[in-house]
């Protein structure tokens, strides 16, 4: 089949879009990445989307709003690809993330998650059949609904000689850890661009701390360090999951109370807690090789942070292994529906917590072939 992915993440950056050539062969997915591109939001969309986020009260209202706005988004973005990336093959099927904002977690366990982005609007646009909502099946049987990137990566690091972890850092982080003769297991590490994009936001009006000037320049506050590091979340056990639900700006703001932190300080702080806790993470697993995707690869400081975090643990670019950091999300919500579409299921109860592995998501079928009914019949029921 030839499927697009549509992702969007934590960091509301734009609509990932991927295409894939998938297929079932011998027990193996065999993935073809054909293509992709980040789709901007239209202008005002993300900031209406920020601006619904918690800690900020919403209302139904601009709820239905954005499920609109954001699936005629993706929309536009799905039908842009059906003509632009798929000159050679009729695409099958589209697979839509949405644009998640809000993930509920109580007491360590999920309850729900809301991903918007209407899939009907998709469906209307490209003709195609759709997959959305992959998240909700997963906590209804127990688990996380995240990270769902294990999927991909629990088949993607198989077989590797020894514990290798793939990384991806969005706004939050997460961690897929495979190893030979033990169970894949997964999990949010805690903050990836989060608090930097929301120091970002805060102190110069920018989306991000672009090229990791800022952090460069700063030095790491160990105050603050420490107070950040004391957030309970750290110490729970895996399967675990956070988002901005928990790492915001007001969350920012409590942590830097009292203290007397230089902007470029608090830069670099927040980079050497996102570095520490995901090498923390790792060492904890033995993990040998961390091959790393998403966004904060755009960011130097973060990249040596890393580095010198995870050493003697090797950091690789997930370019090495055949797959562009920027498309991985969006590459892996084209698998996760593909194994939907097929009949198969589609998450990794170890990485998640769940029960049993489940089929992820719910379908949003093509145009049918059938002619309308022309009238409705009532009949005795048989005897």
């Amino acid at each position: 089949m030839i499927v697009i992915g549509l992702s969007s993440g934590t960091s509301v950056d734009g609509i990932d879009v991927a295409v894939a050539d998938l297929r079932l062969e011998e027990g193996d997915v065999l993935l073809t990445p054909l293509a992709h591109r980040e789709v901007p939001y239209p202008a005002g969309l993300r900031d209406a989307v920020l601006a619904a986020l918690p800690p900020a009260p919403t209302t139904l209202a601009e709820v239905c709003r954005l499920d609109t706005l954001i699936g005629r988004a993706f929309a536009d973005a799905a039908r842009s690809a059906v003509t632009d990336l798929c000159p050679l093959a009729t695409a099958d099927l589209v697979v839509s993330h949405g644009q998640t904002v809000f993930h509920w977690i109580e007491d360590g366990r999920a309850q729900g998650t809301l991903q918007l982005g209407q899939p009907a609007w998709i469906a209307e646009a490209t003709g195609l059949p759709v997959v959305s909502d992959v998240r909700a099946r997963d906590i209804a049987a127990g688990g996380q609904g995240a990270p769902l990137a294990s999927t991909f990566d629990a088949l993607w690091l198989a077989g590797r000689p020894e514990p290798a972890a793939a990384l991806n850092i969005g706004g939050i982080a997460n961690l897929t850890v495979v190893a030979p003769g033990r169970d894949p297991v997964a999990f949010d590490t805690g903050p990836g661009n989060a608090l930097l994009d929301a120091a970002a936001a805060r102190l110069a009006g920018d989306r991000m701390d672009r090229g990791g000037e800022r952090a460069l320049r700063g030095r790491v506050h160990p105050g603050l360090l420490a107070r950040l590091r004391a957030d309970p979340y750290y110490a729970r056990p895996a399967p675990k999951s956070t988002g901005k639900e928990l790492f915001h700006a007001a969350y920012l703001d409590a942590a830097l109370d009292g203290l007397d932190v230089a902007e470029d300080d608090l830069f670099a702080t927040l980079v050497e807690l996102t570095a520490g806790t995901v090498a923390d993470a790792c060492r904890a697993h033995g993990v040998a090789e961390v091959v790393a995707s998403g966004g904060g690869l755009r960011n130097p400081a973060l990249v040596a942070a890393l580095r010198a975090a995870l050493a003697p643990a090797e950091l690789r670019d997930s370019t090495d292994l055949g797959v562009d950091p920027d498309a991985k999300e969006a590459y892996l919500f084209a698998l996760l529906g593909f194994l939907t579409y097929s009949g198969v299921p589609a998450t990794v109860p170890s990485c998640t917590g769940a029960e049993r592995a489940t089929l992820a998501g719910r379908i949003t079928p093509a145009e049918g072939g059938v002619p309308h009914p022309r009238r409705l019949r009532l009949t005795a029921p048989a005897v």
